[in-house]
């Protein structure tokens, strides 16, 4: 079949759509940023830490309530398709009315989102349904948008981490947020924040001496054993990213649920696996014939 058949079948389908227009079916990829240049200027990090480049992490969703004159910022999340934010359901405990929720893609300064930047409500929240705010189990949810984004350089989906993919092995992997940048602090970070952490041990995670059992099967460890760089206090949705070993592609491996205050030694940041969760992921969006019961 030659390629203008192929684009054919593909516009049939329903999959073919502009390269900047609308977002297609790539994901992962960033445009702004050359992942074939060692991404080691300088270790930032989220607690006290420096700012992002803009366009550095194109599917990054700020998730913000109004308060006095504007809007503040209240968690992260990820764009996973052209109307579909992943997130944790932990943030909307305290939310009965979601449509008050703004959620701004496309943006690196919260006070100067500039031209790029777009801005959405929600239409539906889907939290899952074994979701306990007690342990905070299945701390994942997903946010259907009032209208679909537009893809741009600064604008692109994430990867969600696929069932085959050996996580364990990924090197180069990094958070992301406009939470607190020091350890104690409430208040957020104007301009995105991020750090290159280590994936580490779940079983060395749930050790004595580290969080002891607290942490389920679905969950990912992530940071340093000694603590200082971790993610902190509205930084929670946001994405545990890691590269493909073999490519360009970066995938969303885990969702930012909880920790034991934040930077502590032997306390890394605790994540929800999105691979745990794919096929639930699938489902909600309707993407997928087959209903996961975790």
């Amino acid at each position: 079949m030659n390629w203008i058949g192929l684009l054919v079948l593909l516009t049939v389908a329903g999959l073919a759509h502009g390269t900047w227009d609308n977002c297609g079916w790539t994901c992962g990829l960033r445009p702004m940023v050359s992942d074939s240049i060692p991404h080691d200027y300088g270790m930032t990090r989220i607690v006290g830490g420096t700012g992002a480049l803009p366009g550095a992490w194109p599917w990054m969703v700020s998730i913000q309530y109004p308060w006095r004159s504007g809007f503040e910022h209240w968690c992260g999340g990820s764009l996973i398709t052209a109307d579909w934010v992943l997130t944790a359901a932990h943030c909307f405990d305290k939310f009965k009315k979601i449509g008050i929720l703004n959620v701004v893609i496309g943006v690196t300064q919260l006070t100067k989102p500039g031209p790029e930047a777009q801005v959405r409500r929600i239409k539906k929240l889907l939290r899952h349904e074994n979701y306990r705010r007690s342990d905070i189990t299945n701390d994942i949810a997903l946010l259907e948008l009032d209208e679909h984004v537009q893809c741009s350089p600064y604008i692109q989906l994430a990867c969600v981490a696929e069932p085959a993919l050996r996580v364990s092995e990924l090197q180069n992997c990094w958070i992301a947020g406009w939470g607190s940048t020091t350890k104690g602090g409430q208040d957020s970070s104007d301009r995105l924040q991020e750090a290159k952490v280590q994936l580490i041990d779940v079983q060395l995670c749930n050790s004595s001496g580290w969080y002891a059992g607290k942490i389920h099967t679905h969950n990912l460890c992530a940071g340093y054993p000694e603590g200082n760089i971790d993610t902190c206090q509205g930084d929670s949705g946001g994405p545990l990213m890691c590269q493909d070993n073999h490519a360009d592609t970066w995938w969303v491996v885990g969702v930012t649920s909880w920790g034991k205050g934040c930077a502590r030694a032997k306390l890394p940041g605790v994540y929800t696996s999105t691979q745990y969760f794919y096929d639930w992921i699938l489902a909600q969006m309707g993407l997928s014939p087959f209903r996961s019961a975790f």
